[in-house]
């Protein structure tokens, strides 16, 4: 064996533009996705654990805020701040920063929905906190793949 090392052929060594998209998705996605599991977790620890009763009002009526409306719901806000920031990269030269100021104010508008239909104060609590839990998630996790045009 001779002490020559042979490099890779640059098609090998160096990411392509599929493979870095690629990552990006699978990082955007586990953010979605980490977002979920952050905010049952908290319902988890809120609910069985405390024994608090999460609920809040539906359309007139009160009822139990549960894990599938909670996953769904962070599942859905992860999608549409995914779906905003792709928009973002195709009109802006700059879509990271003017995501995250949109993401923000949307977090802290959504802040209002737990203030007005929470069903007492320790509802309120919780689900003040799964909204900032799932605005942090997906806002640490989408701002960072955002790329310029």
């Amino acid at each position: 064996m001779s002490g020559r090392t042979e490099s890779a052929p640059a098609s090998e060594s160096a990411p392509s533009s599929a493979s870095a998209g690629g990552g990006r998705s699978l990082r955007r996605a586990g953010a979605v996705v980490g977002a979920a599991v952050a905010v049952l977790a908290l319902w988890a620890v809120a609910v069985p654990v405390a024994g608090i009763e999460v609920a809040g009002d539906r359309g007139g009526t009160v009822g139990p805020i549960g894990p599938v409306s909670i996953a769904a719901s962070a599942l859905g806000a992860g999608a549409a701040g995914w779906a905003l920031l792709a928009v973002l990269e195709r009109l802006t030269g700059r879509p990271g920063p003017i995501w995250t100021a949109v993401a923000a104010a949307v977090l802290v508008l959504s802040l209002m929905g737990p203030v007005i239909s929470a069903a007492g104060t320790a509802s309120m609590i919780v689900l003040l906190a799964a909204h900032l839990v799932v605005g942090a998630v997906v806002i640490l996790g989408l701002a960072p793949t955002a790329r310029r045009r």
